[in-house]
């Protein structure tokens, strides 16, 4: 942790240039492993081609994330002629950056255009430091500041970034023989909780006179009780349930969550446990010093039953199947859970040679160079 600075416990700042470097590099890593990772549990057919498509959505907009806040902060512990800040990142639960430096971002978006139009253009400022270079000969380090903040700002502007809350979306999937209509409903959120960025996915079956989408009554109101429950605290159960009896007319059929994230790096992480000693003994190179954990959950609808609404009328009523294995479902609340990890080569050999507990029924993807992706059970 010698390149971060504590500065609440929990939370470290980015101080040193080439640390925050290093950071930002390490994660554009991690986002295209991700992408390969989703395509090989496609092809196992342990993901839909919608579940794919709805992830690297997400990762990418988490990626361009990752791009604007690397502009921001490109010249950290550099002497700009004024303070900054440093990235604020999560050092005890989750690697990641802390959901405080994505609301910022979000503020910073709604202003990026009235930042753009007040500032020389890239090549001025390229032309700029040229000639402080040449004609004064010094380190035109001011320059590149403003331009970094350029550049962080056209990031912005561009849009398709991975928001504190990016709202729910509703794509259609088919009609069905009983007059109903399939739908596939996505969100995702940077839980503030845990400081992690959270996809989930919801079909539901529609019996409304009017398409959920086209609905300007329920479609809104949907959206706000899917936002307002997207806690990673709250159980898939709860979620789902809360949504089935709130909605006489969409019955939620399944609901899946991916968790992206922690990300350990001896290097910038202090969480406890096997995964740090594991990377600690691995001695990687700068790049390969790193463990992403990824968590699946999975709700599923058993069967319907019906419900009394009001004096003479009933409603459907979702009855979810839980994880049958001693009892787990109670404590799960998902019919299913899956916990994979993704590595690189050094530090998965070191894993398998300690083999700590736990660690048998989580799933390995070892990632190689040429986007190469091994996988283990």
């Amino acid at each position: 942790m010698s390149d971060t600075v504590d500065v609440s416990g929990d939370h470290a700042g980015l101080l040193d240039t080439f640390a925050s470097r290093r950071y930002f590099r390490k994660f554009e890593r991690i986002t295209q492993h991700l992408m390969r990772v989703s395509a090989v549990m496609q092809a196992e057919g342990q993901l839909s081609n919608a579940d794919v498509d709805v992830i690297t959505r997400y990762v990418s907009k988490l990626s361009f994330t990752f791009r604007a806040l690397s502009m921001k902060y490109l010249l950290v512990g550099r002497d700009t002629g004024q303070f900054f800040g440093s990235l604020s990142m999560d050092t005890r639960e989750s690697g990641f950056p802390v959901h405080r430096e994505l609301l910022t971002m979000a503020n910073d978006a709604a202003q990026a255009e009235k930042h753009l139009a007040n500032m020389p253009s890239v090549e001025q400022y390229k032309e700029q430091m040229v000639r402080r270079i040449v004609g004064d000969q010094e380190l035109p380090t001011k320059l590149q500041f403003a331009l970094s903040q350029r550049l962080y700002y056209e990031e912005l502007a561009r849009g398709e970034l991975f928001w504190a809350q990016n709202d729910p979306e509703c794509l259609w999937v088919e009609n069905l023989a009983n007059g109903r209509r399939k739908f596939l409903i996505h969100w995702a959120v940077y839980d503030s909780q845990v400081n992690l960025p959270v996809v989930y996915l919801m079909e539901l079956e529609d019996s409304g006179k009017t398409a959920l989408p086209k609905d300007q009554y329920r479609w809104p109101e949907a959206q706000a009780h899917l936002m307002g429950q997207a806690l990673a605290g709250l159980k898939l159960l709860t979620i789902a349930k809360g949504f089935d009896e709130s909605f006489q007319d969409l019955h939620p059929k399944s609901l899946r969550r991916f968790h992206l994230g922690p990300m350990y790096s001896h290097g910038y992480t202090r969480q406890t446990g096997p995964l740090r000693e594991v990377l600690e003994e691995a001695r990687s190179p700068e790049g390969e010093d790193w463990a992403l954990a990824w968590t699946r959950e999975e709700l599923e609808s058993e069967r319907v039953e019906q419900e009394r609404a009001g004096w003479f009328g009933t409603v459907d009523r979702e009855v979810f199947a839980l994880d049958p294995f001693a009892g787990r479902g109670a404590d799960t609340g998902a019919t299913r859970m899956e916990r994979s990890i993704i590595l690189p080569q050094r530090p998965y050999q070191v894993l398998e040679e300690k083999n700590p507990p736990g660690f048998s029924s989580v799933r390995k993807f070892v990632v190689g160079a040429g986007g190469r992706v091994l996988s283990y059970r």
